[in-house]
């Protein structure tokens, strides 16, 4: 890592006193301990305070029997741990909503889930496919919605009133929830809603994902491992539990995986659920989705074979990045492989101490290939204009298309003594 990266890289154990205090624990303001152990990460986070008085301490956490008791993490009583992560759980969480609403390639919250920012793909049959933006309005003119971001043979296109949507372009878009549907039927055809889905592995996510959906879809969980398919078969309660390799392509047959209208792996091994989703692609399941570590593997799959192609570290680094950033930044979500941001502002201040308070978007200096797409301001969500003003204590959801941008967005969103 060290010859790869621009960091400094220490051996050792992540809970000892004296490793922590060489790796300079004693200035760092933030401390995040990711390693596979549970305890390891909470004792580090623990000893980062109690000894160094470090301000910030973030925990992977996996283990319920930690979560379910928060009082476990407190500065005075318990483990010193401001915020736990679990990435199982958030990529199961990514997956749930995918499987909400077919048809998107990624939906993300901002505000509490009162916006979301999804992500398609524009085929023929939309009905702003072949027209430009500006006729959006007129189509859907009871619906707020912004266009935050379009991609088109991998090159960000700025959207304006005159950019005309063209099939195949990927498409970030800003709405209500209760509106994603009615602006997904802009872009494409809407896809029926899913009712049965097959998981391949019933690890950690496989389980945590099918005991979420059985309530409310037809689940079938393909498991090659003797102890964990007896596990699952006890554990859930209206899933479908089969003993056997998802390559199989007789398994896969017999399991009438045709008539499935999603199928997600999620084994432990990436090659493997690259495999069983071309396989299930190829023998008539509607959508695939495979959980992929490497994001060279990413890039050749996602296409035709591949319907999504699932990050666990673009995932995990989302949870983590609000934190990182400077200024007051409520939530950020890394984009198209770590190349986009798009990430909730708060403003503080006021006019004197702040560039962006009292000033409407089209008078604000924002970098090239960033767009302000909405406005939370209070329990209102307003889309962004070019003549909206920015009122302190409003939430700004920004879109980044190139993120090495970001320390200039940060800049622009810090509340100074006196900016002029």
């Amino acid at each position: 890592m060290q010859d790869r990266l621009d960091v400094r890289t220490i051996s050792g154990n992540a809970a000892s006193p004296a490793v922590l205090e060489a790796a300079g624990c004693a200035d760092a303001g933030l401390i995040v301990a990711l390693t596979n152990s549970d305890e390891v990460n909470m004792v580090a986070c623990h000893v980062a305070w109690t000894l160094f008085k470090t301000p910030t301490k973030i925990a992977r956490i996996r283990g319920s029997a930690f979560t379910s008791r928060p009082e476990l993490f407190s500065e005075v009583a318990g483990f010193a741990v401001d915020v736990w992560i679990n990435p199982e759980q958030l990529v199961m969480e990514y997956i749930e909503q995918l499987i909400r609403h077919p048809g998107a390639l990624q939906v993300l919250d901002f505000a509490d889930g009162r916006l979301r920012l999804v992500s398609v793909r524009a085929i023929e049959g939309g009905l702003l496919v072949g027209q430009p933006l500006a006729n959006l309005p007129r189509h859907i003119p009871d619906i707020e919605t912004r266009v935050a971001a379009i991609y088109r043979k991998g090159r960000s296109i700025k959207p304006e009133g005159s950019t005309v949507i063209e099939p195949n372009d990927e498409v970030f878009f800003l709405a209500a929830r209760d509106n994603i549907r009615v602006v997904m039927s802009e872009l494409r055809k809407l896809e029926a809603p899913v009712k049965r889905i097959m998981i391949a592995g019933a690890g950690h996510i496989g389980l945590q994902l099918a005991q979420v959906l059985e309530a409310n879809y037809q689940v079938k969980v393909i498991e090659r491992d003797s102890a964990k398919a007896r596990f699952a078969a006890e554990l859930l309660r209206n899933a479908i539990v089969i003993e056997g390799d998802a390559t199989d392509e007789e398994l896969l047959i017999e399991e009438n995986v045709d008539e499935s209208d999603a199928f997600i792996a999620v084994t432990n091994a990436e090659e493997a659920n690259i495999l069983s989703s071309m396989l299930a692609k190829r023998l008539g399941c509607h959508k695939v989705m495979a959980l992929i570590n490497k994001p060279s593997y990413t890039e050749l799959v996602e296409s035709d074979r591949i319907d999504i192609a699932i990050s666990p570290q673009t995932i995990t680094i989302s949870a983590l990045l609000a934190f990182v950033r400077r200024g007051d930044v409520a939530k950020v979500h890394s984009l198209r492989r770590g190349a986009a941001e798009a990430m909730e502002a708060i403003v503080r201040g006021s006019k004197e101490t702040s560039k962006v308070i009292g000033r409407s978007i089209e008078d604000i200096s924002l970098p090239e290939g960033t767009t302000i797409g909405a406005i939370v301001r209070g329990d209102d969500v307003v889309m962004a204009h070019h003549d909206t003003r920015i009122e302190e204590g409003d939430h700004i959801i920004l879109f980044l298309t190139d993120k090495r941008h970001v320390a200039t967005v940060e800049k622009l969103f810090q509340s100074t003594a006196s900016y002029l």
